[in-house]
């Protein structure tokens, strides 16, 4: 699996208090949400006539210098950091759009996936709609133009979400407006907080803390947030019976550090590891993380299973993204670039590694391999998560079903092929109650192959409302 998106925005009333410039406090707060997105990164900032913008491939600070962003000049801006999920990584992709048009201009930053992009933008080409990128995030910004051209900004909002299937957490500009949106649903976090002068929305709460913020709270499924006058206006527009948090992003995708939909990323993953260790206990000398995403579920399993917690494996923190290497030496050489094995912690000892997922097995398997080639005299796999057996249509670049391990192995068959002396997968009762969320308000469909939204070709949950509900 690899990380989506994060989205930024702030708006500031008094910056002559304040001059810190708005580009340089997104810069900030984007690169505390680096871990969505290693793509590209985007500014966009509105100095009350125009947009400016800077955006490129790669990371955050190796896209913006102080100097551009100094150039950046307004009160009021969106950023983003992209990982695609839609749309080719090339630089006609990175966001925030912009969409010019007679009124002003749209620029929109976007987290999530559309499952009907194909159709919406076929029918906005046949209107004249010109794309100039492949993005479903492009499809968006055009569809709120052609309902800003009809209705005030509220209702063009609702008309739009109205048209949309499948995952979205925006930070929008109207001219300079800032506003912030998340579908009916809730997939994707948004968030909201305040700043010395001014808000911020963004995907993640850890922006905020960046910038020395306060959280107030998460951005409701279905509401628009404007921020305008000083002020924060809320308007609920869809109001459904169920929410659909992706699962993952307590398991995986979101830092320990933030704080989402209630729920603080650190203790869920912690409750993750002690159920992990009541559902499958097994008699060990250590338990070890796989870094990053499995050390606070590994601190967990220790707590519960009173096994000592001590490190197998070191990531290289420092290393950016490693080439496809040729022949099956040097892909171990590439494993070993990124984690390498603490030979003195291993050797004779039975070791249960914690990790957060198992995709397609291989990864587990080389790991695995190393820890056993380090002396290990036995390694006992466990999973914060349960099994993948059905892709993610709504935000998370994940294999096909084809190459989904447990979507065609038994757990028996998953612990042969990743050589482990035993495996435990974390059961989805057991990762539902980690979690403190209703089973009903969480996204579980690559778990269960049941999805809480229409797609061709899939099951839907039963439960689920199709039709959206005005509020």
């Amino acid at each position: 699996m690899r990380e989506e998106c994060g989205v930024v925005g702030i708006i500031q009333f008094n910056p002559e208090l304040h001059p810190v410039p708005s580009a340089l406090r997104i810069y900030y707060a984007l690169y505390a949400l680096q871990h969505r997105g290693q793509e590209s990164a985007g500014i966009t900032v509105h100095d009350g006539k125009h947009p400016g913008t800077i955006k490129g491939m790669g990371l955050v600070p190796e896209v913006f210098n102080k100097d551009d962003l100094v150039g950046l000049k307004g009160d009021v801006g969106i950023g983003h950091v992209r990982y695609s999920t839609s749309g080719d990584s090339r630089i006609e992709n990175c966001q925030p759009f912009i969409v010019n048009y007679k009124s002003g201009s749209v620029s929109l930053a976007h987290n999530g996936n559309l499952v009907n992009s194909h159709d919406l933008r076929t029918q906005l080409e046949a209107e004249g709609h010109i794309f100039v990128a492949s993005s479903d995030t492009e499809v968006i910004a055009h569809l709120l133009v052609k309902e800003l051209l009809k209705h005030d900004v509220v209702e063009a909002v609702r008309n739009v979400m109205k048209q949309l299937n499948g995952s979205y957490s925006l930070a929008i500009m109207i001219d300079d407006l800032l506003m912030a949106v998340r579908d009916p649903l809730g997939f994707k976090p948004l968030c909201i907080g305040t700043i010395d002068s001014g808000f911020v929305v963004a995907s993640e709460s850890v922006a905020i803390d960046t910038l020395n913020g306060k959280l107030l709270r998460d951005v409701k499924p279905g509401e628009l947030v404007i921020f305008r006058n000083g002020d924060v206006e809320s308007h609920q527009l869809f109001d459904e019976k169920y929410s659909a948090h992706c699962v993952f992003e307590y398991v995986y995708f979101a830092r320990p550090d933030s704080i989402i939909d209630g729920q603080l990323v650190y203790k869920v993953r912690e409750r993750i590891g002690e159920r992990l260790a009541r559902e499958h206990p097994v008699e060990a000398d250590m338990v070890s993380p796989v870094p990053d995403s499995g050390i606070t579920s590994a601190i967990g399993f220790s707590k519960e299973s009173k096994i000592d917690y001590e490190e197998s494996l070191m990531k290289n923190r420092y290393i950016g993204r490693t080439f496809i290497l040729p022949g099956q030496a040097m892909r171990e050489t590439a494993v070993r670039l990124k984690m390498n094995t603490i030979g003195e912690n291993i050797k004779g000892k039975k070791v249960i590694l914690v990790d957060d997922s198992i995709v397609r097995g291989t990864t587990s398997r080389r790991i695995i391999d190393m820890v056993r080639n380090a002396g290990a005299s036995e390694v006992h796999a466990r999973i914060g998560s349960p099994p993948i057996v059905a892709p993610c249509y709504l935000g998370i670049d994940m294999a096909s079903r084809d190459e989904l391990i447990a979507a065609h192995k038994t757990i028996p068959g998953v612990e042969a092929v990743i050589n482990a002396d035993s495996l435990g997968y974390l059961s989805i009762d057991g990762l539902v109650e980690s979690i403190g969320i209703n089973r009903d308000e969480l996204c579980l469909g690559c778990l269960t192959s049941a999805y809480p939204v229409e797609i061709p070709g899939e099951n839907i949950c039963q439960r689920r409302q199709l039709k959206l509900h005005e509020f």
